[in-house]
């Protein structure tokens, strides 16, 4: 019974305590208080996801080594030390953000005192400028209508014609401010607008792999886990697929590595390309690559193997003037005939290695079937 005891949450420790709970009925009644195994890996995966950096893009190896005991064994997420650990990232994942924000719209601070000056500026000129229209007012008032002397209507001219030359100037210096300043705001504007758009290509940047332009691993296996757990929810069906080019080492061997950098180069493309917009592929690692396809029949997941076997075997790769000519190997698997996506994943390199065992140019699924 102890032992028991000793691996419940504390939260279920400090029920059983309150409750009083004793018994097996109480004990049974409160285990089933607990979420489905199903729905905590769900909540496991929103969590870490919440808790990435969502404009910093530091990366936290210890967050990473968090999730993956949690991915182990999802209970720990009730232990009180990880919740503990949980809450610092949250407060890391806020400052890492707050200081990135705080970098890069600086300008923003700039644009604010620019307008505030040309503001006063304005309302400082526009109050002169009332001054002199008053001054002319009472002057006007003080002028004795009925002495029509040439005198008299030559100073009124002049009292009007320089109080006119007054408000022009300080509008034309407005004028000019303003002016000057619209082309800083416009700048400043344009920096901005260079600043989201270096922040969106950064972000990208680090989740594409330099040389193929595919996901980078950690990527793909971020991507894949909210594949998978739309599997859980809605049965959605999907196969793992491993690539390797076949005899690559020759390949670099003979042409060097930018000749392999070419291959490696063009076959992501080809990936790429053939693949639809719920699809995912990345680059596994050298000249290994992964893809996840869904379908809905057997047929459209053979007709996609079929289609890119044919584009690679049936033509040439080109570097410089040469043509090369590629092959390459593939283990695959389906989703359904496993527990989880990492058996699935273990499976399809096996089959991989099986197939460039055999003797290489050749698809294997896990069926049996080769092509």
């Amino acid at each position: 019974m102890q032992e028991f005891f000793e691996n419940l949450c504390e939260i279920e420790k400090l029920e059983i305590k309150k409750n009083q709970i004793n018994s097996a009925e109480g004990l049974i009644s409160l285990l089933l208080k607990r979420a489905p195994r199903k729905n905590v890996r769900v909540l496991v995966n929103i969590l870490k996801q919440s808790l990435l950096p969502s404009i910093s893009q530091d990366e936290n190896k210890e967050l990473e080594e968090l999730f993956l005991e949690i991915d182990k064994d999802e209970n720990l997420i009730f232990e009180k030390e990880v919740q503990e650990k949980i809450e610092q990232f949250i407060s890391q994942r806020f400052e890492k953000d707050k200081q990135v924000i705080i970098e890069k719209t600086s300008d923003l601070s700039k644009l604010v005192f620019i307008m505030e000056e040309f503001l006063n500026e304005a309302i400082s000129s526009s109050g002169n400028g009332s001054k002199n229209v008053l001054n002319i007012k009472e002057k006007l008032k003080s002028i004795d209508i009925n002495d029509g002397s040439l005198e008299t209507l030559s100073m009124v001219q002049a009292e009007l014609i320089n109080a006119a030359s007054s408000i022009e100037e300080e509008m034309n210096k407005v004028s000019n401010k303003l002016q000057s300043g619209k082309t800083k705001v416009q700048e400043l504007e344009d920096k901005i607008n260079n600043l989201e758009d270096e922040l969106k290509k950064t972000k990208n940047e680090s989740m594409r792999d330099h040389l193929t332009g595919l996901l980078t691993r950690k990527t793909f296996f971020e991507e894949l886990k909210r594949i998978d757990s739309s599997y859980e929810r809605m049965g959605t069906q999907y196969a793992i697929i491993f690539f390797d080019i076949d005899h690559f080492k020759k390949i670099n061997d003979t042409f060097g590595h930018e000749g392999g950098d070419i291959v490696l180069s063009t076959f992501g493309k080809i990936l790429n390309k053939s693949i639809r917009d719920l699809d995912i592929v990345g680059r596994y690692g050298g000249e290994e690559f992964i893809a996840i396809v869904h379908f809905k029949e057997t047929k459209e997941l053979l007709l996609f193997l079929k289609r890119i076997k044919s584009i690679v075997t049936e033509n040439n790769f080109i570097y410089k003037d040469k043509q090369l000519k590629v092959t390459f190997s593939a283990g695959v698997t389906i989703r359904n005939s496993y527990k989880n996506y990492d058996e699935a994943i273990n499976k399809a390199d096996k089959l991989l290695y099986e197939a460039k065992k055999s003797g290489r140019n050749k698809i294997i699924l896990e069926n049996g079937m080769e092509f």
